[in-house]
């Protein structure tokens, strides 16, 4: 009599997929979603006490990481359109030099990593203290602030590289017939 493994996931492999189907209405999100749930499941085995279903803690895990993904699209979206409606509301009369930085650093902030993105955005966009939007991340203070001295040096240095050439400046040369 062969004693069967209490942590048997292959055999919940198509539910979990089915649910993350369900969730993401997307086949390629679907396998992407239902992959990052059994690693997380896999990384977490230890904390499963067989208290409950093996199933319903694997939806559980699918269900929150989609949460998760929600959460920080809604986050990247509203930094998105809070930065457009900023660059929108530039002077039209604006310095076009300075209008191409401000793009650039615009560019620059969304190619930020996501945790770099999430927790500028949090700090100056909306205002929350280190406190308040460690706890919104669900991070510690010092781990925020990290996220935060890396983005900041990122932008810093993307507006240091200075990639627009300088305007000449033109000399006023007096020849000897002048």
């Amino acid at each position: 009599m062969s004693k069967q493994n209490p942590f048997d996931v292959e055999r919940l492999l198509p539910a979990v997929q089915r649910y993350a189907r369900v969730l993401t209405r997307s086949g390629v999100e679907a396998d992407d979603l239902a992959q990052e749930a059994l690693l997380r499941a896999y990384e977490k085995r230890r904390s499963f006490d067989g208290s409950r279903s093996l199933l319903s803690w694997l939806l559980s895990i699918v269900h929150n990481l989609f949460i998760d993904r929600a959460r920080r699209r809604s986050v990247e979206a509203r930094v998105h359109d809070t930065l457009s409606a900023m660059a929108a509301l530039l002077p039209p009369a604006m310095e076009a030099d300075t209008r191409l930085r401000l793009q650039a650093l615009l560019a620059g902030f969304e190619a930020l990593p996501d945790e770099q993105r999430a927790a500028l955005h949090l700090v100056v966009i909306e205002g929350l203290s280190y406190q308040e939007a460690a706890t919104t991340l669900d991070i510690p203070v010092g781990t925020l602030m990290s996220r935060l001295a890396r983005a900041r040096g990122a932008l810093r240095a993307l507006d240091s590289a200075d990639p627009l050439p300088t305007r000449p400046v033109l000399k006023l040369v007096r020849g000897e017939h002048d």
